[in-house]
Formats: structure tokens, sequence, C-alpha cells
């Protein structure tokens, strides 16, 4: 703010001063202008709007002057046309308050939160313009990749730039953007607003209130957790939101589409499932159910544990085109989450994957929503500093998404014993000897990022391992959710901790000893016994042998795969367990199969012969003909009961009563 007291001793002074009371009146009015334009404004706004325009006369009368209008103090007004859409792009156009810097930076976000990998959404950023207040352009230079530089920055209006969605480059770049955390742009259709890819921020003025115009074609609604009104600008209709600050505008997607939305009530949250199903496949009406179920069953478990009171739900389904999304998954936000799945999904899977995919986003309302550290209640959007609780913001939210189910009935124990002994296999392909809270302070950086999945796999055991200790040393009365709900109360939503504190204030809170696990498990790099820890529950591991398909296994997951590179070569894959079949057979993990019982073997080929093969029985004759290296080879045999070598977790012949009872307070809450 800059300040004129006292009267003018000289002419010289004089008019200075009276030169800069016509600036102030010239940058008073034009921002008043810029308001009614471009927000919507209430009686009580207006009135103030006039009191200020009031002041600032009195102001001009009296030889004080104060920069009422200033950048930092003035709602940032973006507009955002998804009418008039060119070449595949949106328009956007930003108009901040007046600065007083001769370099003005803007910025696109370089990475996300929630993502954690670097995604550069200033690639898509086109034709990136500034303007005066007589309209005419200012030189801008491009610092990098995300960032704009702004010459003459004290008479800066405006800036306008195009935008290009990410989903129409996934199949071009190495590198892309994870779907759910991309854009899409299909005019008159659908538009995916992931908002960090269409709106960026000025340097330094991230904590400044966004008002948010959105020009959109009249069939096309708007879902969203941000609050929505409608406003006239001349003959047009179009959709304004607004956002306390920057954060809350890029933790808020919009997905526009053809209506097709449910809301239901789970005790004090509303919730908004949206569906985007470009066939007509699925409706949001065909898919509630399935979902009240599960959101019902997670406040159930929750408890007293509120995060918000409204959540949105953001289904897109994707045709898999070139030009459509082909990263399936979700992104979570503090009160909503965007899923991108196949269209082709058959209902059954397509269910269970929301169930699994769209509990582990909500469980998100615990952390980091509730309990986060500094780096993510500040964080950096282009020189993000990364907290090292990824064991807890991924794991023990990967956790919840499977211990819920079990406790609320949704899956049985033999479901939930096969879910845990999945990640403890899927875990062993990455480095077991890695430190969790180094892997996660650099996980945008090898070797870490190449070890980033193994927190929805190692994080979540990390969680299981230390929810058994906790049950043990309290006789089944506290667990991983107790401790959570008791960093909440100490947090919350507003208050960060410090990062390198939150272990120390964890043992403080539950048992000395926990310090020993901690230190050996996630700050350093000593490999976790699974066995010594199920078997505070009566639980272990046991290979034993399962009857299963000769071409599929037990999850109906092909024995084969194709590789495109060698004009779709049909090959058995390597580095899984093979069943009996191939093993009596002869055949090895990374064989091309040329031929089966005279049939020339390829893609299309295959289909038919897998059908077959659920009709063989344990003497029907096999002919296949491999190729291994350069070695053409004939095998042949019987096809026998194919039986596939598998680790589960089984209880133990006779579990102690400790066992028993500890085991019914881990599996039944």
């Amino acid at each position: 703010m800059i300040r004129f007291s006292g009267h003018p001793s000289s002419i010289l002074n004089y008019f200075i001063i009276f030169k800069f009371k016509i600036i102030l009146f010239y940058i008073l009015v034009h921002q008043i202008k810029k308001v009614v334009i471009y927000s919507y404004l209430t009686i009580k706004e207006m009135r103030k709007i006039a009191i200020v325009f009031v002041l600032g006369m009195i102001l001009y009368g009296c030889g004080s002057t104060k920069a009422l209008v200033a950048a930092d103090k003035t709602p940032i007004l973006v507009s955002i046309d998804l009418i008039n859409v060119k070449e595949d792009k949106v328009m956007v156009s930003i108009d901040p308050g007046a600065f007083t810097a001769d370099t003005v930076a803007f910025y696109i976000p370089k990475t996300v939160p929630g993502t954690y990998s670097i995604d550069d959404y200033g690639k898509y950023i086109e034709e990136f313009k500034a303007f005066d207040y007589d309209g005419k352009e200012l030189v801008v230079s491009k610092a990098d990749a995300n960032t704009w530089n702004i010459s003459n920055g004290k008479n800066l209006d405006k800036i306008s730039y195009w935008v290009n969605d990410t989903y129409d480059s996934e199949g071009e770049q190495k590198e892309v953007v994870f779907s759910p955390a991309g854009t899409n742009i299909m005019a008159g259709n659908n538009f995916v607003l992931n908002l960090h890819g269409f709106v960026g921020y000025f340097d330094g003025l991230k904590e400044v209130p966004y008002t948010l115009n959105i020009a959109k074609p009249e069939a096309l609604k708007a879902t969203t957790s941000l609050k929505k009104k409608v406003i006239e600008n001349g003959d047009k209709k179009m959709d304004a939101f607004s956002a306390s600050r920057y954060f809350e505008v890029i933790d808020n997607p919009i997905l526009y589409s053809k209506a097709n939305n449910e809301i239901f009530q789970i005790n004090d949250i509303e919730i908004t499932l949206s569906v985007h199903s470009p066939n007509g496949v699925y409706t949001a009406a065909s898919l509630k159910d399935r979902i009240e179920k599960m959101m019902g069953a997670q406040k159930a478990f929750l408890g007293n544990i509120n995060g918000t009171e409204q959540y949105s739900i953001l289904l897109y389904l994707s045709e898999m085109g070139e030009s459509d999304a082909n990263g399936f998954g979700a992104l979570e936000h503090h009160t909503s989450t965007v899923v991108v799945l196949p269209e082709v999904m058959e209902k059954e899977r397509l269910e269970q994957t929301m169930v699994d995919v769209v509990s582990h986003e909500f469980f998100h309302i615990v952390t980091p929503l509730n309990v986060h550290s500094k780096e993510v209640q500040y964080f950096d959007f282009n020189d993000p500093k990364m907290s090292q609780h990824l064991w807890m913001y991924e794991g023990t939210t990967e956790y919840f998404a499977n211990l819920f189910q079990i406790q609320q009935g949704l899956i049985d124990d033999t479901e939930f014993y096969k879910r845990i002994i999945g990640k403890i296999n899927n875990a062993k392909a990455y480095d077991d000897a890695m430190s969790f809270t180094i892997m996660s302070q650099n996980i945008l950086k090898e070797p870490y990022k190449a070890n980033y999945a193994n927190v929805y796999e190692k994080g979540a055991l990390i969680n299981m391992v230390l929810d058994l200790q906790l049950r043990e040393w309290s006789n089944g009365e506290k667990g991983v959710l107790w401790l959570m709900k008791e960093l909440s109360k100490k947090y919350g939503e507003m208050t960060p901790f410090d990062d390198e504190e939150l272990i120390d204030e964890i043992v403080a809170m539950t048992y000395p000893e926990l310090s020993t696990f901690f230190d050996m498990y996630v700050i350093g790099d000593t490999p976790i016994n699974y066995n010594d820890y199920l078997a505070k529950v009566g639980l272990n591991t046991a290979i034993v042998e399962q009857s299963t398909g000769y071409f599929l296994d037990l999850d109906n997951t092909p024995f084969i795969d194709v590789d495109p590179e060698n004009d779709n070569a049909v090959f058995i894959r390597k580095g899984i367990e093979l069943s009996s079949f191939f093993e009596k057979l002869g055949v090895q993990g990374g064989d091309i199969i040329k031929n089966i019982n005279g049939t020339a073997i390829n893609l299309e080929a295959m289909r038919p012969i897998i059908g077959q093969s659920f009709g063989w029985t344990s003497d029907t004759e096999v002919e296949m003909v491999i190729m291994r290296g350069e070695e053409e080879i004939s095998l042949k045999g019987t096809a026998g009961t194919p039986m596939l070598k598998v680790e589960k977790i089984v209880p133990v012949e006779v579990a102690t009563e400790a066992q028993a009872k500890l085991r019914e307070a881990w599996m039944k809450g």
C-alpha cells in the first residue's frame, strides 16, 4: 500500500500529488468497471463499492491518497469460454488488481498435490498475451515451461491465453499427465476442468480470492463442490464460482457434461455422483446403489471424523481412443474426486473398481485433509517441497480402503487375506530396503520416483503392522483409526504439523516402544517380516496349490501376453508363477506361441482357443509349437488338471484366546 500524507510545501510537490490523485481516480473507476463486468454482486457488495468510490473522492479532496485496488487486495477475475472452442482449445482471460512491480510473474503449476509427478501444465498453454489499460500488448518473456514474465507490470490490466487439453496428447508423449489429473476439451460434449490446467497464479497472490466466470453450452451441466451462481452477461448466462484462494481453485475440479447426476445423503454429507458415459452405457442412477452402500459403510467406519459436508464424485468413462483418456484411476481432492475408467468394463467389475478406488480417495478426508504437514498446507506448485509422510497420506488411506470393507461386511475373510498377500507380493517388485521417509521427500526424482507405487503396497502394509502392534499393546482397543482420530483432534484442516515432529508426536501419544518401530521400518531400511505381525492374530502365510484355468489364472488374468513391437506375437509372460499345465508341457516364460493343435497363433486365433480350453479334460491331447530365442520347439502332452502354487494367508490350526480376540478386534472393529 502506498500512502501520501500532509500538505504540499512547494508547487512541484503539489503537482506530483495532484497527478497521483488523477491516476488513483482513473484506476479506481477502472476497477469498479471491472468488478461490475466480471463478478456477480449482491446489493450489499454494490454498497461497499459505492462507499469505496465516495472514500476515494473524499481522499481526492483531502490531500491524502491510498492504493485501494492493489493486486493483493483485489479478487482475481477469471473468465473461461467453453462456447467458442477453437481447434480443441479454450480461451482463458485473467484480470487481477493493480501491480506496483515493474515485472510481474505468472505461473501455471509444474505439479499439483496428490500426483507426485512433474507434469508441466504450462506445456498446454498457447498464445499467452498481456494487455495494459489501453488494450495494448505488453512485452512478455517465457522463463520456463510454466512461467511468464510480464514487463511494465505497473500498467498490466489483464492476460489471456489458449488452453489445449492433455487427453489429446496422451498417445503422443512419453511423459503424459495422469488422466484423473488431466484435462479434456470436447466442444459441445464434455469438458474435464482440472483447473490447475486452466488457471494460474501471479507471484505472491496465491492467497488472494478468485472469481471464475464460465461461459458454457446450454446443454451441459457443471458438477463440482464449488458453490455456483448463474449470472447474466448481456443475453448470455454464465456459471460463476468463488474461491477463497488459489489452492481452493485447483482443489475443486469441474465436470461439464450432459446431465447424468444422482444426489444422496450419508448422515451429514451430501454426495453427488456425476457420470460421463459417451455411449450411454452407464448412468449415475445405475451405479448409485453400490456407491451409496459403500460410502455409508465408510462413514460408519470413520465414526465422528467429519471432513466435509459435501462430496462430489466425477466419473469420466473413456472410449480409450487415441485422443481420449488412457490413464485409469482417480485423483483425490478435499471434497471431491475425479475417476477415469474404461467405458467397456462390465458392470460388476466397474462397481467393484469404483468401491476400491473411490473409497481410497474419500478416506483422504482424514489425511491429508485433517492431518498434514506444512509442505502440504503451503504447497509450492512450481518449486515443491515434498513431505516425508507418504506412508500416511497414501499408505494409511489405502489401508483404510481395504480394512473398512472387512469391518463393515462388504468382503469376507478370504478376500481380505487375498488382498493382504497381494500387497505383500506386489511390494517385492520394489526396493524393500528403501527408507519410506527419504523416498517421500525425494519422490519427484529417481531412484525414488520409480518406487512411488509402493506407497499403495508397502505403505498400506506399514499401516497394517502398525495397527496390529497398537492393538496388541492396547488389548485390542487402539489401532491406526484411533490414532488418526487423535491426530485429527490435535491438528485439523487448518493446523499443519512440522514434518520432522510427527513421528515423535505419535510416539508421545501412544507408546515409547513405537519409536523403535518407526526407526526400523519407516525411517530406516529394515524389511518387515509380515509373519511376525500376522502371528499376533493367529495367521501365517503358506504355499498351497489351487486349480486354475489353462490360459487364465485364479483372477482370470492371462498367463499370456501380446508383443505389439513383434507383429503382435503371443508369448508366455515372464516373472510369474506358471501353472502345472505349462510346466508339464515344458513351456517357459518368454516363449512365443506359434501353433496350438495345428492352428497358427495370433491374437485373433488365440481368443477361440482360450474358449475351447474351458471344455478340455485332463486327457485332452495338446501340441504346442513355440519359439525360444532362435529355436523352434514342438511340445506335446495331455492337458491334465492345471494347478497353480500360490501363497496365501491362512489361520493357524489352533489359535490362542489372545490371538482370536485380537483378530476379532482387528477385522471386525
